[in-house]
């Protein structure tokens, strides 16, 4: 019997045991997926809230109408020289109903347009941030004749100064 027991002894040494982990690590890998999965919850919570509101407001915009204007070709006040400034610029409407208006004040509003653009300077116009100035000021303008629509945007698709 002992030879047996010596045996079995052996046959169980030879025999890797499954190591049981301590308390401390699983308690230490329950906490870190609880965190794990509650920030997932929130990230998803906080999604949904904040940016799924924006692209609904997004779809639900109105489309609007492009509305195109003939080139403008004016003088620019230069200092040292002569200028002229080529410039075509479309209009975003707030709806496309509105179209017929703008058919109709068409005269007034390239009258003014003019007026603006023959009272800038080169200096005025020439970069980005002067652009930007002109096209506020030709949406306030137009505005200001409109009495149904309203003109959302202002676009250059062409902008020459020789």
């Amino acid at each position: 019997m002992a030879r047996e027991e010596k045996e079995e002894q052996v046959v169980e040494e030879g025999v890797p045991q499954k190591k049981k982990l301590p308390l401390k690590k699983l308690i230490i890998i329950g906490i870190t997926v609880v965190v794990v999965v509650t920030a997932g919850a929130l990230g998803a919570i906080y999604y949904k809230k904040f940016f799924d509101k924006k692209e609904k407001q997004e779809q639900q915009a109105p489309v609007g109408a492009i509305w195109s204007m003939e080139p403008f070709i004016v003088n620019i006040k230069d200092e040292n020289s002569d200028r002229y400034l080529k410039i075509v610029i479309e209009l975003d409407i707030s709806d496309k109903n509105y179209i017929a208006e703008m058919n109709q004040l068409k005269p007034k509003l390239r009258d003014n347009i003019l007026d603006l653009l023959s009272s800038k300077t080169y200096k005025d116009i020439m970069d980005i941030s002067g652009k930007q100035r002109l096209r506020d000021e030709i949406m306030v303008r137009l505005n200001s004749f409109l009495t149904d629509g309203k003109i959302v945007k202002v676009y250059f698709t062409e902008f020459v100064i020789q």
